[in-house]
């Protein structure tokens, strides 16, 4: 591990201690958790890139209106949901 020396508001220090003495854990590791869980956090999709994806899957999904082509959608989605996230 690396050592670090970060700030923290007053209010930060005082709910951290208050969660470290309820959960009975150093404040050390609610601090890694908690960069853990924002590092995770932030490596998702970001909002616009959500919407884009579900704007490509809309599209997809409203062309094939008949039969045939639900079935053939049914059967290749991968394929027409590449080829929209390509476009």
């Amino acid at each position: 591990m690396v050592r670090m020396m970060v700030q923290l508001t007053e209010e930060q220090v005082k709910a951290l201690k208050e969660m470290s003495k309820a959960r009975k854990t150093p404040v050390a590791k609610l601090v890694r958790e908690s960069v853990a869980y924002y590092v995770a956090s932030s490596t998702q999709l970001s909002a616009q890139e959500r919407r884009k994806r579900a704007n490509a899957i809309r599209s997809v999904a409203g062309r094939y209106r008949d039969i045939e082509r639900a079935k053939d959608l049914s059967t290749n989605h991968d394929k027409y949901l590449e080829d929209a996230f390509a476009s």
